[in-house]
């Protein structure tokens, strides 16, 4: 029997394969190296906030096996790693002293990663504030804006010389409006006015200009930065004009708080007339420090939403049934095709120079390990599935350079704690054993051959 064809399933030459991890979710040593407290540390002891009440007190344990978890990757073939720096491990208290210990932590990181021939991707904030600047204010006040422009300096001129990809932030809307919101799910859990709630993605937006102007400040030749975001993702149910305009309305509707300062330099006229009176305090030179231009936009996409046309409307947002496929992770409906149009309405609507899918993954519960191995089929599809609508997106001219499997490990899943798994390895969380999964086998390949098989 002949070979299956290739020409269709192929990846531009140069494209960027890489697995993603962050540093509350994995490193564990909560307390130790002098880190200081985050807003997870103090979030996970209140009861009932975290499934089976764990904590990242431990997690992965990365802090101490980083250099078997990157032999682990190279022998995977992952030469590209999205990591964060723990804003916690560097300045305790969020702002005043450095802690040196925490410092050069990530130097032995970043050597270990250059010994294994792994290039590092580097968020700078992946929702680990640290608790002393909450209880000043936290996203709602501008002390988190100057403690995280202090930050954002300290680590790029640091590091500058080991790291040329830099993420300002992680996913604005998880750690504003579910973590501040009518109805949080993420620490720190403090519900506040729709005013403060607002003043809390412009602060947001304020960091991001921060860390872009420090990259370009001490990043060095070479170095590259921008922003990854977890859009809001709409499906047009049928792929027809009017029903792909409801869902580019949608997409407009729903995201232009955050894409529109940053590619645009202001807040739209719709934005402004929805939260009238709330709206967030706009200083001199704010815009000029948020808009400032990136390298690429980074897009964390694993699910969304279908939409369609609809008389005397804009769109229609339809639901779906109980039984459409999800994964054991509730919102996580399993849509390949919001990769595709994720990635296209977000270059048609901001034409970002390029964009890298730094996110894309799905959350199992029961994923044992059976004489050694780990037939988790259901994410190998999972992926399957997504990275053919990914190269879809390429072929219709999307400037997409890489993607980013979500997440190299089993690790603490947030409010769900230890039971939800995302990773391509298995962690056992008593005895800290790596086992990578069929999934990962998978991924191997795929970059083996940089095609989908």
């Amino acid at each position: 029997m002949p070979p299956l064809s290739t020409t269709n399933s192929t990846f531009p030459d140069q494209f960027v394969w890489g697995a993603a991890t962050a540093a509350p979710q994995i490193e564990g040593a909560a307390f130790a190296g002098g880190k200081g407290e985050s807003i997870w540390d103090r979030y996970c002891r209140i009861p009932g906030r975290i499934l089976k009440g764990d904590t990242l007190d431990v997690a992965c344990d990365h802090y101490n096996r980083f250099r078997e978890d990157f032999a682990l990757m190279r022998s995977l073939g992952i030469r590209n790693y999205r990591l964060s720096i723990a804003w916690p491990r560097i300045f305790p208290k969020g702002d005043g002293p450095v802690n040196q210990a925490g410092v050069d932590f990530y130097h032995r990181l970043f050597d270990a990663l250059a010994e294994n021939g792994i290039t590092p991707w580097v968020t700078m904030f992946h929702w680990d504030l640290p608790q002393a600047l909450e209880d000043r204010g936290g996203w709602t006040d501008r002390v988190t804006v100057d403690a995280f422009a202090t930050y954002a300096d300290t680590i790029v001129k640091e590091y500058g010389g080991k790291v040329k990809n830099w993420i300002t932030l992680n996913e604005i809307r998880c750690f504003t409006i579910l973590a501040y919101g009518p109805r949080v799910n993420a620490a720190p859990g403090r519900t506040v006015s729709p005013q403060q709630l607002n003043e809390t993605y412009h602060n947001a937006l304020l960091c991001h200009g921060h860390g872009v102007r420090a990259v370009r400040a001490h990043g060095g030749k070479g170095a590259r930065v921008g922003l990854t975001d977890n859009c809001d993702t709409p499906i047009p149910v049928t792929e027809t004009e009017k029903d792909i305009a409801a869902a580019n309305a949608w997409f407009v509707e729903r995201n232009l708080h955050i894409l529109d300062p940053i590619y645009r330099g202001s807040y739209s006229p719709d934005y402004l007339a929805r939260v009238g009176k709330d709206a967030p305090t706009v200083k001199p030179g704010d815009f000029e420090l948020i808009s400032a231009p990136t390298d690429f936009l980074g897009l964390n996409i694993y699910t969304g939403f279908f939409v369609r046309a609809c008389p005397g409307a804009k769109y229609e947002d339809l639901g779906t049934h109980d039984s459409y496929p999800r994964a054991d992770s509730k919102w996580l409906k399993i849509t390949p095709q919001a990769i595709y149009w994720g990635l296209r309405l977000a270059h048609e609507n901001y034409g970002p120079k390029e964009i890298y899918v730094t996110e894309n993954g799905c959350g199992y519960d029961d994923e044992p390990v059976v004489n050694d191995e780990v037939l988790d089929l259901h994410r190998r599809d999972f992926l399957r599935g997504y990275l053919r609508e990914l190269l879809r997106a390429i072929q219709d001219g999307v400037p997409v350079k890489g993607y980013f499997v979500w997440s190299l490990l089993d690790n603490y899943e947030w409010a769900d704690g230890y039971t939800r798994r995302f990773g391509i390895v298995h962690v056992d969380f008593e005895t800290q054993a790596r086992t990578p999964k069929l999934s990962s086998r998978y991924f191997a390949e795929v970059i083996k051959l940089n095609r989908i098989v």
